[in-house]
């Protein structure tokens, strides 16, 4: 199994040249890690991934088995993209007409989830801390904290930095049954509060 002293990949993974890949990241069995793209520090990609040119990748994403991350995706620290989630990168695929160089761009942002078999259609930002349920298709932005669910998704309520749903009470604030940290919905926006 090659192993260097930045980096695990499995001997079956696939790194092309001219990729930058973190230190303590772990890339897996017939995993493809293509020129120009970023990974952070102590990122997991899993098995069967393909991560394209140009891709940006912050430090402890993990990506599980079965994920294509195509051109145009950015995904800020903390990510979790589930297994077998789906991005596109253009609005408009055909195959007889060559779109490749109008990939759109998709940032999924800092602590988000993608939960497996998801669809991100390209060209839509996923809040922080947002949680994307299992097989929903985004077509729309995403806010931050948001829990959005279906097809096509809709927000269904909010979630924590921990990953628990929010309950708020009637003057808008909601603690996380996890961490006890605070949150507070006002204006159709989430803010995690900090005590001083």
């Amino acid at each position: 199994m090659p192993e260097n002293n930045k980096y695990f990949a499995h001997e079956t993974a696939v790194i092309d040249e001219g990729c930058e890949i973190g230190k303590g990241t772990k890339i897996w069995h017939f995993s493809h890690i293509m020129p120009g793209c970023k990974i952070g520090e102590k990122c997991n990609i899993g098995q069967n991934v393909v991560v394209s040119p140009d891709v940006i990748l912050g430090k402890n994403v993990k990506v599980q088995n079965n994920v294509s991350i195509y051109t145009g995706v950015i995904c800020e620290d903390d990510v979790f993209l589930g297994p077998s989630m789906v991005f596109t990168n253009v609005t408009n695929p055909r195959s007889a007409v060559n779109r490749r160089g109008q990939y759109e761009t998709t940032t999924v942002k800092k602590g988000a989830t993608v939960g497996a078999n998801a669809t991100i259609v390209c060209g839509h930002n996923i809040g922080k801390f947002a949680f994307i349920g299992a097989g929903a298709v985004v077509t729309e932005d995403v806010k931050d904290y948001a829990l959005v669910v279906g097809n096509p998704a809709k927000q269904i309520g909010w979630m924590s930095e921990y990953g628990h749903r929010l309950n708020f009470d009637k003057n808008g604030i909601a603690v996380c049954p996890e961490s006890n940290e605070k949150y507070k919905l006002e204006n159709n926006k989430v803010i995690k509060l900090i005590d001083n």
